[in-house]
């Protein structure tokens, strides 16, 4: 059996996003509703939380310290200082930005959606250091999970209300050949991580587990969790061996929704790439 603990009790509306930074020796994950960046140090136990002016989808780590943010209304940057800019602002009414990754390359891939969710409402973008944005995708519902393979050859992907995973062929700085990689049957397909093996591991909203799938597609193990909205995971701690597990409150009556969870010793986690701008 799977141990899942709490590594915080939190009560995040909609806590998305885990990101290991390794220079802070740090998680950072945000409360997308709440508008809030979350620190924790699982070592220490220490935990920052920065507000932001809008709702924040993701905040990850940039190569020069600070952090690169999806906003409603585009990707801004933090200094270490707290000082912000706008990188891109892309403002549309009644749409805001939501998951985001940082590609091997050191560039953003980031996601937006309606508030309403109405189909085709959302974009998957890519955007460089420079701040040069070119559209992946722009026919999208819920722009969630980015990931990619060990070797950088495939990005994994989801829009969560069609209920799979896609792969794409990483072509350059391209995402070429979309098809299907895992279908979910329980719940939808919310924020990924890829892990040092290839295998691919995906919170379930409302399907209150986190899958992992092997290389191939094949539903490989299932984690377990006490609530009904995990929204994203992600490989953190001084080893990467630990899973973190962020959850939503908002929909969730039970008492542990919206914590940080973790599994220890779950496996061993890719570095991830900080932002290069």
């Amino acid at each position: 059996m799977t141990r899942v603990e709490v590594a915080l009790r939190a009560g995040a509306r909609l806590g998305e996003g885990p990101t290991w930074d390794p220079a802070g020796q740090r998680l950072l994950w945000v409360d997308i509703l709440n508008s809030r960046i979350h620190g924790f140090d699982p070592v220490s136990g220490r935990r920052t939380v920065q507000l932001t002016e809008q709702h924040v989808g993701a905040a990850k780590p940039r190569a020069g310290g600070g952090t690169v943010v999806n906003l409603r209304d585009g990707v801004g940057l933090y200094e270490a200082d707290g000082a912000f800019r706008w990188l891109h602002r892309d403002p549309v009414p009644g749409r805001r930005g939501n998951d985001a990754a940082v590609a091997p390359d050191g560039a953003l891939w980031y996601g937006t959606m309606r508030y309403d969710e109405k189909p085709g409402g959302g974009t998957l973008t890519r955007i460089a250091a420079d701040g040069t944005a070119t559209t992946v995708l722009d026919d999208v519902a819920v722009s969630n999970g980015t990931g990619w393979s060990p070797d950088g050859s495939l990005m994994y992907y989801a829009d969560s209300p069609t209920g799979r995973i896609d792969v794409f062929t990483m072509d350059g700085i391209r995402a070429t050949d979309r098809r299907p990689f895992a279908r979910i049957d329980t719940g939808f397909p919310d924020g990924l991580c890829v892990d040092a093996e290839g295998y691919v591991w995906v919170a379930l909203w409302d399907g209150g587990a986190v899958l992992r799938h092997a290389p191939d597609g094949t539903l490989d193990r299932v984690v377990e969790l006490p609530v009904g909205r995990p929204t994203a995971c992600a490989f953190g701690g001084p080893g990467l061996t630990d899973l973190y597990i962020t959850t939503a409150a908002v929909g969730d009556p039970h008492p542990l929704a919206g914590s940080l969870f973790v599994v220890r010793d779950a496996g061993l986690g890719l570095p991830q790439a900080p932002f290069a701008g």
